[in-house]
């Protein structure tokens, strides 16, 4: 499941890679779209789990 998850992860990393350059205009720019790609999936979860519990009432059962 470990190898999976790693796949999965490495793929997502990638296109969010290429979207984040493409998208950027300077050379600082793209090393923060580097950045950006690195650490999108806990910005996501992040997201989530406050959606979670804005729907639960405020509270993780």
């Amino acid at each position: 499941m470990r190898n999976q998850t790693c796949a999965i992860y490495g793929i997502a990393f990638l296109g969010a890679l290429v979207y984040f350059i493409q998208h950027s205009t300077t050379f600082w720019g793209g090393v923060l779209g580097f950045f950006k790609a690195v650490f999108w999936p806990a910005l996501v979860l992040y997201k989530v789990l406050e959606l979670l519990n804005y729907k639960h009432g405020g509270r993780f059962a």
